[in-house]
């Protein structure tokens, strides 16, 4: 897909397993891209793994900075910007009983809330450009929903849905906003969970094996290249078959 020579593309969550393959994916097919997160040390790892990639730490939870983050890492790749991956987000898991308030609003507030002002300020960027892709990493569980994650799957299903209404504004600017709903997936995170619990998991999902980051980096690919112009307000669903929609 060499559609992608050049152009601008930030990537938030860098660096963690699945960011760190979007990156990859992108830098191999000719893209300028920008790794953002908050671990230095890893970001500084990617920026020597990978020539020519630019990085900007930032925190995604300073929600009244998110403009200026924008401009700034527009700025670092020539001042457009033809393509924002939103995969930064994170967990805080409990039962709705003990979930406290700050629980259900930092995984809100960070996971929804942060990723709407991204969008919001990326596509001010883009109708400049009178065009631009913006993927937003939702998950299998926004759909499903999951035990003592309340709080995430809502954020979760948000997101799909203000995807679709972002879509459904500006599809006429020729600004395509469409969602990635992964599975589970081998990363660090799931590496944690326990070996009986996995087996459990694997078993509800028709191709019997968890999925690898580059099965989204793949999807991402797609979904910023000329070959989704067409596709706008939908998820796309990467999980083996666990949920089927």
């Amino acid at each position: 897909m060499n559609d992608l020579k050049n152009k601008n593309i930030i990537v938030t969550g860098a660096t963690g397993g699945i960011g760190n393959s979007i990156i990859k994916k992108m830098y191999e097919n000719g893209a300028n891209v920008l790794a953002s997160g908050t671990n230095i040390e890893k970001l500084e790892k990617i920026k020597k793994t990978f020539n020519n990639v630019k990085i900007l730490s930032f925190d995604i939870s300073q929600s009244e900075s998110i403009e200026n983050f924008i401009e700034d890492a527009s700025k670092e790749l020539g001042a457009s910007l033809d393509c924002i991956v939103n995969n930064a987000g994170i967990t805080q898991d409990n039962l709705a009983i003990r979930m406290s308030l700050d629980e259900w609003k930092k995984v809100i507030d960070i996971n929804l809330t942060s990723t709407f002002l991204m969008c919001k300020f990326a596509i001010k960027k883009m109708l400049k450009n009178k065009k631009g892709k913006i993927i937003n990493i939702s998950s299998v569980v926004g759909h499903t929903g999951n035990l003592g994650q309340s709080n995430y799957t809502a954020s979760k299903a948000g997101i799909v849905a203000m995807s679709k209404s972002l879509a459904i504004e500006y599809a006429k600017k020729n600004i395509n906003i469409n969602c990635i709903s992964p599975g589970f997936i081998k990363t660090a995170m799931t590496d944690k969970i326990d070996e009986k619990f996995k087996d459990i998991i694997i078993s509800k999902i028709p191709s019997a094996r968890l999925g690898e980051p580059e099965d989204i980096a793949n999807a991402v690919l797609f979904l910023a290249s000329n070959q989704s112009d067409y596709i706008n307000g939908e998820t796309l669903h990467v999980n083996g078959g666990m949920y089927m929609a």
